[in-house]
């Protein structure tokens, strides 16, 4: 089953998909409760962004590392780290732009990597 969902990188896209979801997620939050601020914080409660991490390595994990394992290239692996370890760190920031502009870049360097990946198998 696993040998299914991650040949020729569908993995990878999945990721590099919900990194997408993301990005829109954080923008679309920001803006959202810029505009309507007494709506409430659902999107910004920190568990939110804690299962998303997890989510982010789990994908990440599976994705890189059996692509890491069946091509041989580190590249996609160090990427791949940085931005997880990027989206940790804003974790530890306080809600505000410093925490979106962290989250962003990690979850940008995470897309980079698993396109990498993904490239590495052509």
């Amino acid at each position: 089953m696993l040998g299914f969902a991650t040949e020729n990188g569908r993995i990878d896209r999945w990721a590099i998909g919900l990194s997408g979801l993301c990005l829109v997620h954080c923008l679309s939050g920001a803006i959202f409760f810029a505009i309507a601020a007494s709506a409430g914080g659902l999107l910004l409660d920190p568990i939110f962004h804690e299962v998303g991490l997890v989510i982010a390595i789990i994908f990440g994990v599976i994705a890189i590392g059996r692509g890491a394992w069946l091509h041989g290239y580190m590249l996609p692996v160090a990427i791949s780290s940085l931005g997880v370890g990027t989206m940790a760190g804003a974790l530890s920031l306080q809600h505000g732009e410093m925490e979106m502009i962290y989250t962003i870049l990690g979850v940008a360097l995470l897309a980079l990597g698993h396109d990498l990946n993904r490239r590495a198998f052509r």
